[in-house]
């Protein structure tokens, strides 16, 4: 499948090119969660970096903020701004995705501003140096609405969609794994009512998009599995069965969200998370794939498994990836961090600021030489 082919999603909105730049938190929003200039130049550098830009987890509630320089979409006060985003976003033609997003007990910013981190299920976990507070059925009902509230502001920025961010440990992976969710209720106890808390969020973001004027994207992040030595959550049959019944919302895309490689699959299986997600629903939604992709063979590689591919470190590296591999430039993008590109790539300083201090964040070949 060739990058150029274009693709038209269930929703109506058409991909120019089947590259997307993947969800990354950056830390250059100010610190009540508005957009910065810095925000501004790094989405705005990267104009021609996708056929679309997924930014980066934006709360949708103080109470799941979970990075200090976090982009929020929790308020009307934030949308001033997101419209000045979307508008860098699309200057050239890519469209706008916004990532909305809850971080559960992992909210370590709410928690250090309310003294309160929520998570489905009151218990200790050993990597975190703080407790967390069990959600109320109340709590877990404003939370769904508030998926819903940033959808309507994300529309009213001007953005073309939103993702779901329901994957790498945050609320929404949280309620689904048998590990932290420890509930009885409506919410957890058994297999099936685990899912209740994924899919009630997909429906209210439905439910408030069928309200928009215009075609508008929606769709859905997922790590295939949580396993951590003898510590499971689930599986990818597990996480197979969730996919199946997201699908019936009419999803645009499934975003696998791999950490090793984008034809990756389970251990012991030679059959990529991809493949084994097409077979439990078949062809219709489109799969996106990621991790790993820096060249222009590394992209036919995972399009001839996936319908879209998410570039992650190689849109850090070069703000302008897609626009060289498919204008006879590909000789011409940047592989690895300089300082003769820093002015280039346009990083908020929080970013250059996380990797100095040692944050386990995917290497970027030749960083060290600058920190």
């Amino acid at each position: 499948m060739k990058v150029t082919n274009k693709l038209t999603l269930k929703s109506g909105k058409e991909l120019s090119y089947r590259i997307v730049q993947a969800p990354m938190v950056t830390q250059g929003a100010n610190l009540d969660g508005t957009i910065s200039q810095e925000n501004l130049d790094y989405y705005g550098a990267r104009s021609k970096v996708a056929g679309a830009i997924i930014v980066e987890a934006c709360y949708v509630e103080e109470a799941g903020k979970g990075f200090t320089k976090q982009i929020g979409v929790s308020d009307d006060k934030h949308i001033e701004g997101l419209t000045e985003l979307a508008k860098a976003i699309k200057k050239d033609g890519a469209l706008a995705i916004m990532q909305i997003h809850h971080a559960g007990r992992e909210a370590i910013t709410a928690y250090q501003t309310s003294g309160v981190a929520l998570a489905p299920s009151k218990m200790d976990f050993d990597f975190l140096d703080y407790p967390v507070t069990e959600m109320t059925d109340e709590q877990i009902k404003a939370t769904i609405k508030a998926f819903g509230e940033a959808t309507r502001r994300a529309y009213e920025a001007g953005f073309d969609g939103v993702e779901i961010h329901g994957a790498n440990h945050y609320l929404i992976q949280q309620f689904f794994s048998n590990y932290s969710n420890h509930r009885t209720d409506n919410w957890g106890g058994s297999f099936d009512k685990r899912m209740n808390f994924p899919l009630a969020v997909v429906e209210e973001v439905k439910q408030v998009v069928q309200h928009f004027e215009n075609n508008f994207i929606v769709g859905y992040r997922i790590s295939p599995e949580e396993i951590h030595g003898t510590t499971i959550g689930y599986d990818y049959k597990e996480s197979a069965e969730l996919v199946k019944k997201l699908e019936r919302y009419g999803l645009d895309y499934i975003h696998i969200s791999n950490f090793g490689k984008f034809d990756m699959g389970p251990e012991g299986l030679d059959t990529s998370y991809v493949e084994l997600y097409k077979k439990a629903i078949g062809n219709e939604t489109p799969m996106i794939t990621v991790s790993n992709v820096f060249t222009q063979a590394d992209v036919d590689n995972a399009l001839a498994l996936a319908d879209i591919v998410a570039i992650g470190r190689a849109a850090l590296l070069d703000p302008e990836f897609t626009h060289k591999l498919t204008h006879q430039r590909k000789d011409e993008i940047v592989s690895e961090m300089s300082e003769d590109v820093m002015a280039y790539v346009k990083w908020p300083q929080g970013l250059y600021d996380w990797y100095r201090d040692g944050a386990a964040l995917p290497q970027v070949p030749n960083l060290e030489s600058l920190l």
